[in-house]
């Protein structure tokens, strides 16, 4: 699998993901809702974010890698 179709892969699950949640709230609205979502949803959905730039830039530096391995 290449660097590009894994960050869409995670970027899919983490929107279908984030889908679910918003489903979940529907019914779910209490204290710990808000708890859980601020000490595990945001901070998943920041840390996708942060990794997809990561990933962007490995799939970079592989790309060189690769021209002047050619």
């Amino acid at each position: 699998m290449s660097m590009s179709s894994n960050k869409s892969r995670l970027a899919g699950l983490t929107k279908e993901l984030l889908l679910k949640w918003a489903d979940t709230k529907e019914s779910w609205q209490d204290a710990k809702s808000v708890e859980f979502e601020r000490q595990y949803i945001a901070e998943l959905a920041a840390d996708v974010d942060s990794a997809t730039a990561v990933i962007d830039q490995l799939d970079k530096v592989l790309a060189k890698l690769k021209n002047d391995c050619e």
